[in-house]
C-alpha cells in the first residue's frame, strides 16, 4: 500500500531581538499564520525586558489566542498587558471578547464599559455594551425562571393530593433539566438534594425513579458536584436504594453510581485551578464506593437485583480498560476484601434453604467477574494468591462443588486446579450418584463445566460419557436429564466442525439434538431447563448436519429468539455460539494444499469438511435465520445492559451480523429489524476482531442504505469513527473498499457529515488510497474525495502550496477508466468552481493538463463530458485573463464551437448548455466574436 512520508517541519524565528520578533510576528499576523506568529511573540515574551514592550506583544498575542478560538489564554495574556496599562483599550476589549466566550458576561461587560468610558464614540463598544447587558438581563430572566420551575417542579412532585399524570410530567421535566450543566447547577443551588431525598423517602417507586436519575443527571460531567452529593446523600444510602426488589429501581441506582465513578475518575474535564488536589481529591470516596460495593455482594438483604447491579459495577470498574495502564491497585484491593463475597456467590444452591437472593443472571455475572479480576493480575504470585483464596474457601460440600462451578465458567484454569484436588472428583460421583435430586443436578453441572477444555479434564473425557449416559437412563426429572444431555453433547461434539473426528456413532449427534430441540420448544418446561437446551445445541451445532436440521426448524429457532430476548441474559453466549456456527462465521484456518499433501504423507491428521458446510449450505441458513427474524433477536441481545454481554459474545455477535449482511439483497431486512442501529456499539467497544467485523458489516450496510433510515438521529454520526477504522493501512483490500464505498454514501448526504469524516482524520488515509494499484480501492477513494470536496476543510488542502494533491486529480482525469475520470473531474469541477487561485494552480501542476482537459471534452460520456466543459467554464470565469486567452487560442475553441452548435438532444443537453455557456463568456471577455457561434472562426 502507498504511504506518504510526511516530515514535521518547525518554524524557528529568525532572531533573538523582542523588536524584531515582534515584528516579524505582526507579518505573520497578517499574512493569516497564526501559529508562526504565536511562535515569534513566545520567543519575544522569552528575551524582552522592557515592561511597555512585554505588554504589547501580550496584547498582539492574546489577538492570535482568539483567532485560534484558545479563550482562557486570550484573557490571561490581555490581562498581563493591561497589569502594565490599566488604559489599554486594545487588551481591554480582547480580554472581553475572550471572557464572552468564556461565559463570563459579567467580567466581559465591566472590560467593555471602561472601553466605551475611554472612547465613547466608538461605535463598536457601545453596540457591544449594549449587546453584553441585554444578555446578562436575558441570563438573569432565564436563572430567575428556571429557579422558579425548579421549585415548581418539586412542589407539585410533593404533593400527595395533586394528579398523577401532573406529578409525572414534573417528574420528567426534573430529569430533563437535570441533564443540562446550567439546570443541575439550578436544581443543586435550590436546595434539590434534600428535596429529591424527601422523594426518596416517600417510598414510591416512581418517586424513587425520577430523584435517582436527576441525581444522576447532576453528577454526570461535574467533579465537584459529585462529590458533594456523595457526601449529602451517602453511600450507604445510595446501596440501600439499589439493595431494594426492583429491577427498576436498582438500574437506576446503578447508572447514578456509575455517573459518579466516570465524574471523579475522569469524567469531569473542567480546569479547578490549584485548588483541585486539595479540594477534590476523590480517592477516599471512590474507596468507600468500592466497600460499600463488596459488602453487598454478600449481603443477605440485598436483593437480586441489587446484587447483580453491584457485580456489574465492580466488573466495569475495578479490572483495568487498558493493559497498558500499570495501576491495577484496585483489583488487589478488591481480591483482598471480596474474593471470598464473590465465590459465597457462585456456591449458592437455590433450591436449598437459607440461601442469597439471586437472579438467574447473578451467578453468571460473578463468574464474569471473577475472569475479569483474575486476568488482570500481573505476575504469578499474584495469580497464587487468587488460587490460595479459592483453596481455603472451598470447603468439601454441596456448595464447594457449585463454587468449582462458578470458576470454571470464569478463570477456567483456577477452577479446573481445583478439579484435580483429592477428593474433589471421588465428591462430584458421590452426588451423582446421590438420591436428593439437588445433589444430582449441582454435580452434573460441574461436570458439564469440567469439560468445557477437553486437554485439561482427562477424567472427564475418560469416565464422563458413562457416567452422564447412566445419569440420563436413571433419572425420571426431566431437570437432570437434559443436564446431563448437555454434558454428553459437549462431549460428542470435542471434533469441532472436523468431520473426521466424529465422537459419536452416525446419527447420534442428531438425535441429541431432536431432543434438545424437543425440550426447546415446550412452553409447559420451566425456562431454566430450556436454557439447558440451548446451552446442548451450542455444542452440537459443530455438526454440519445438526445446524441444517436445526435452521429448517423454525419453530425452534423463533423459540430461541424468544429466550434469547427474555430477562434471563445467561444464554448470550450459547445463543451466539449457534448463531456463529450455523453461518460457519467462526475462524478458519486456511488450508494449504502442500501441507495437507505431506500431511497424508506422514500419516497425519487431516481435517475434513463436511458436505453441507459449502458456500451453497452457509447461504440457505442464512436465508433461513433472517426470515425467522434472527436480527432483531441480536438487536435485543447487544442492548443487554449486563456484564454478561462479554467482550468474546460481542464478537461472536459481531461475526455473525457480518455473516448475515454478506448479500447486499439482505441488507434492507437487517436495517429493518433494527440491525444498523445495533451494530454501533459492537464496532466501538469490545475485542479487536470483534471491533474490525462489526465495522466491515457496518460499512456494508451503510455503502448502499440511506443513512437517514439505517442509523435515524444522531446515530449517523457514530456510524463514522468504526468506517474511518477501516481505512488503516492493516486492513485487508475488501475492508478498505467497502470502508470508502459506505463514507463516499455518507458524505453525499449532508456537511455535517462530511465535517464529521474530516474530524477523524480521515482525509489523509482517503488521499493514499487514491494512489492505490488497485483499480476499485483507488475509484472508491477517488469517488470517496469528489463528494467531500464541498467542504471547506478539504478545499484548504487542495489550496496549500508543496503537495501533489490537485495534481493527482488532474492525472487521474487522464486515465481510462471512466468511473475514475468522472470521480477525479467531478472533484475538479466543484474545486475550481469555488476557489479562482485553483483554477491557476491547475495550470501549474503539469504540463499535460491542457491536453487531459480537451480529452475529457471531448469524451463518449455525457457526464464525464458535461464535467470537462465544466472546468473550462470556471477556467473561463476566473480572473486570470492570460489562462483564458490560452484556452481560447488552443483547440478547445473548435471543441466547444463543435459541442455548442449540435442541435438539442436530451442525452447530452448538460454538456451542450455548458460549451454555449463557455463560448459566451469567450464573447463577454472579447476573446471571440459574436458571430463565431455561426460560422465558428476565431476572434
Amino acid at each position: 500500500k502507498f504511504v506518504t512520508n510526511t516530515t514535521d517541519w518547525r518554524f524557528t524565528p529568525s532572531t533573538q531581538d523582542p523588536i524584531q520578533l515582534k515584528d516579524e510576528g505582526n507579518k505573520h499576523f497578517q499574512a493569516g499564520d497564526i501559529d508562526k506568529a504565536i511562535e515569534c511573540y513566545t520567543s519575544a515574551i522569552k528575551v524582552c525586558n522592557d515592561k511597555k514592550v512585554l505588554a504589547v506583544i501580550y496584547r498582539n498575542r492574546s489577538a492570535c489566542f482568539l483567532k485560534k478560538e484558545n479563550y482562557a489564554n486570550a484573557a490571561s495574556d490581555a490581562s498581563k498587558a493591561i497589569d502594565v496599562d490599566a488604559a489599554d483599550i486594545k487588551a481591554l476589549y480582547r480580554r472581553c471578547q475572550a471572557l464572552e466566550k468564556l461565559g463570563k458576561l459579567d467580567m466581559a461587560f465591566k472590560d467593555v464599559q471602561r472601553c466605551a468610558t475611554i472612547e465613547p464614540k466608538n461605535k463598536t463598544f457601545l453596540e457591544t455594551l449594549r449587546r453584553l447587558g441585554a444578555d446578562i438581563q436575558a441570563k438573569l430572566k432565564t436563572t430567575f425562571s428556571t429557579d422558579s420551575r425548579v421549585q415548581n417542579m418539586f412542589d407539585i412532585l410533593l404533593d400527595d393530593e395533586m394528579e398523577k399524570d401532573k406529578r409525572e410530567k414534573a417528574a420528567n421535566n426534573l430529569i430533563v433539566l437535570s441533564r443540562e450543566d446550567a439546570g443541575a447547577e439550578r436544581i443543586f443551588q435550590n436546595n434539590g438534594v434534600p428535596l429529591l431525598l424527601n422523594m426518596i423517602e416517600t417510598g414510591k417507586p416512581e418517586m424513587i425513579l425520577a430523584a435517582i436519575r436527576t441525581l444522576s443527571g447532576m453528577c454526570t460531567g461535574h467533579k465537584a458536584r459529585a462529590m458533594a452529593i456523595v457526601n449529602m446523600v451517602g453511600v450507604d444510602k445510595m446501596c440501600s436504594i439499589m439493595a431494594v426488589d426492583n429491577e427498576e429501581v436498582a438500574l437506576a441506582t446503578c447508572n447514578l453510581f456509575q455517573c459518579i465513578n466516570d465524574s471523579l475518575t475522569g469524567g469531569d474535564k473542567r480546569e479547578y485551578g490549584k485548588e483541585e488536589a486539595l479540594v477534590l481529591d476523590a480517592s477516599k470516596d471512590l474507596k468507600t464506593i468500592l466497600l460499600s460495593l463488596l459488602e453487598m455482594v454478600a449481603n443477605k438483604k440485598v436483593s437480586g437485583h441489587g446484587r447483580d447491579q453491584a457485580l456489574n459495577l465492580l466488573s466495569k470498574n475495578v479490572p483495568r480498560k487498558n493493559k497498558k495502564d500499570q495501576d491495577h491497585s484496585r483489583t488487589l484491593f478488591t481480591i483482598d476484601h471480596g474474593l471470598k463475597k464473590i465465590l459465597k456467590v457462585c456456591g449458592q444452591v437455590s433450591e436449598l434453604p437459607d440461601q442469597l437472593p439471586l437472579t438467574d443472571n447473578t451467578q453468571l455475572i460473578a463468574s464474569v467477574l471473577l475472569n475479569k479480576l483474575y486476568d488482570d493480575l500481573k505476575c504469578d504470585p499474584e495469580r497464587d494468591n487468587f488460587r490460595d483464596i479459592c483453596d481455603q474457601y472451598i470447603k468439601y460440600t454441596i456448595h464447594a462443588i457449585n463454587t468449582i462451578s462458578g470458576l470454571l465458567q470464569g478463570p477456567f484454569d483456577v477452577g479446573n486446579a481445583l478439579v484435580g484436588h483429592q477428593g474433589i472428583i471421588e465428591m462430584m460421583v458421590a452426588l451423582c450418584a446421590s438420591e436428593r435430586e439437588v445433589d444430582q443436578m449441582v454435580a452434573v453441572e460441574a461436570l458439564i463445566h469440567s469439560s468445557s477444555k477437553m486437554s485439561r479434564a482427562s477424567f472427564i473425557v475418560t469416565n464422563g460419557v458413562s457416567l452422564l449416559k447412566d445419569i440420563y437412563k436413571k433419572t425420571k426429572n426431566e431437570r437432570i436429564k437434559i443436564r446431563a444431555l448437555v454434558g454428553l453433547c459437549k462431549l460428542g461434539s470435542a471434533g469441532g466442525d472436523d468431520y473426521s473426528l466424529r465422537q459419536f456413532a452416525e446419527g447420534s449427534t442428531e438425535k441429541l439434538a431432536k431432543q434438545c430441540r424437543k425440550w426447546l420448544c415446550n412452553p409447559q418446561i420451566d425456562t431454566k431447563t430450556r436454557n439447558w437446551a440451548i446451552e446442548g445445541l451450542a455444542y452440537l451445532t459443530n455438526d454440519a448436519d445438526v445446524k441444517d436440521d436445526f435452521v429448517e426448524d423454525e419453530i425452534a429457532m423463533k423459540a430461541m429468539f424468544e429466550l434469547a430476548k427474555s430477562k434471563d441474559k445467561t444464554i448470550l453466549y450459547s445463543v451466539a455460539c449457534i448463531l456463529v456456527n450455523c453461518t460457519n462465521s467462526y475462524e478458519k484456518k486456511e488450508i494449504i494444499p502442500e501441507l495437507v499433501q505431506l500431511a497424508k504423507f506422514s500419516k497425519q491428521h487431516v481435517p475434513e469438511q463436511h458436505p453441507k458446510d459449502k458456500k451453497d449450505f452457509i447461504d440457505q441458513r442464512v436465508k433461513r435465520l433472517l426470515k425467522a427474524g434472527v436480527t432483531s433477536a441480536l438487536a435485543v441481545m447487544v442492548k443487554a445492559d449486563s456484564s454478561i454481554l462479554t467482550d468474546q459474545t460481542k464478537e461472536l455477535l459481531s461475526r455473525v451480523f457480518l455473516a448475515l449482511s454478506q448479500d447486499p439483497k439482505d441488507r434492507g431486512i437487517i436495517v429493518a429489524q433494527g440491525g444498523g442501529k445495533a451494530l454501533i456499539p459492537l464496532a466501538l467497544e469490545g475485542t479487536e476482531a470483534g471491533k474490525v467485523k462489526a465495522s466491515h458489516a457496518l460499512a456494508k450496510i451503510a455503502s448502499i442504505s440511506n443513512p437517514e433510515i439505517a442509523f435515524p438521529g444522531e446515530r449517523v454520526y457514530e456510524v463514522v469513527r468504526p468506517l474511518v477504522s477501516l481505512l488503516q493501512t492493516d486492513r485487508d483490500g475488501m475492508q478498505n473498499y467497502e470502508a470508502l464505498r459506505s463514507l463516499t454514501n455518507l458524505a453525499g448526504f449532508s456537511e455535517k457529515l462530511r465535517v464529521k469524516i474530516v474530524k477523524e482524520k480521515a482525509l489523509p488515509e482517503i488521499e493514499n488510497y487514491m494512489f492505490e494499484e488497485n483499480d476499485q480501492i483507488r475509484q472508491a477513494a477517488t469517488e470517496c474525495m469528489c463528494n467531500l470536496v464541498t467542504c471547506k476543510a478539504v478545499q484548504d488542502r487542495y489550496l496549500q502550496d508543496g503537495n501533489d494533491k490537485l495534481k493527482l486529480l488532474v492525472l487521474l482525469c487522464g486515465e481510462d477508466d471512466d468511473n475514475l475520470q468522472s470521480a477525479a473531474a467531478g472533484a475538479l469541477a466543484m474545486l475550481t468552481a469555488a476557489h479562482e487561485k485553483l483554477c491557476t494552480k491547475l495550470t501549474n501542476v503539469t504540463t499535460q493538463w491542457l491536453e487531459i482537459l480537451q480529452r475529457l471534452c471531448i469524451h463518449t460520456n455525457p457526464s464525464i463530458q458535461h464535467r470537462g466543459l465544466v472546468i473550462v467554464y470556471n477556467l473561463l470565469n476566473s480572473d486570470n485573463s492570460e489562462l483564458s486567452k490560452k484556452l481560447i487560442e488552443s483547440e478547445m475553441l473548435e471543441i466547444l464551437s463543435v459541442i455548442g452548435k449540435a442541435a438539442d438532444n436530451p442525452k447530452r443537453q448538460d454538456a451542450i448548455d455548458a460549451a454555449r455557456m463557455c463560448l459566451v463568456k469567450a464573447m463577454d471577455l472579447g476573446l471571440i466574436k459574436p458571430f463565431t457561434l455561426q460560422d465558428g472562426t476565431g476572434g
